[in-house]
């Protein structure tokens, strides 16, 4: 039995929540997310309050019960508050900007690397940090991912993109007789 999928989530102040037969629409302003449940959980809206409960009584209703609450959830604290995430690019002439919707990355290729910014989030950098923030945590950190991928972390001298509470463990490299 699930234990995320009991707790009720609290509707912050400013938000508004729609069930309409098996789409959960959480609005603030003008920013909204969607959330299909394929009638798998049932829905429910008391005293500023969201409470799931399961279809049925086997082991994948109960898996579905907890990851609808946690994706409810995470669109609530997301138009509340918002998601960050931050990467650090470190190198020599390894480099990051943003061009209007473009983010450029110039990371020790013979090109620079045009990352596109999707809509709802926002992208900023301040000398070798990227910022990324939105209301979507799906959207952040897969951007966040992407980004990241572009140059992974190497082991030897730590060059690449990595998250700024990332551990690199170092390697030793080559050592002379």
């Amino acid at each position: 039995m699930s234990r995320i999928g009991k707790q009720p989530i609290k509707i912050q102040s400013g938000i508004e929540v729609i069930v309409n037969g098996t789409v959960v629409s959480i609005k603030k302003a003008n920013k909204s997310i969607d959330i299909e449940t394929h009638g798998r959980v049932i829905v429910d809206i008391k005293d500023s309050n969201v409470t799931l409960s399961r279809k049925g009584e086997d082991k994948l209703s109960s898996a579905f019960w907890g990851t609808y609450r946690a994706l409810i959830s995470n669109a609530i604290e997301g138009l509340s508050k918002g998601f960050s995430k931050s990467l650090e690019v470190n190198g020599v002439g390894y480099r990051a900007m943003v061009k209007g919707k473009t983010l450029e990355l110039q990371l020790g290729y013979s090109h620079p690397i045009n990352y596109d910014i999707p809509d709802g989030l926002d992208i900023s950098v301040d000398k070798n940090l990227i910022h990324i923030k939105g209301y979507n945590k799906q959207q952040v950190g897969q951007s966040a991912a992407i980004i990241r991928g572009y140059r992974k972390p190497e082991p030897y001298k730590g060059k690449g993109v990595k998250y700024t509470d990332e551990v690199i463990v170092r390697k030793a490299g080559k050592t002379a007789k």
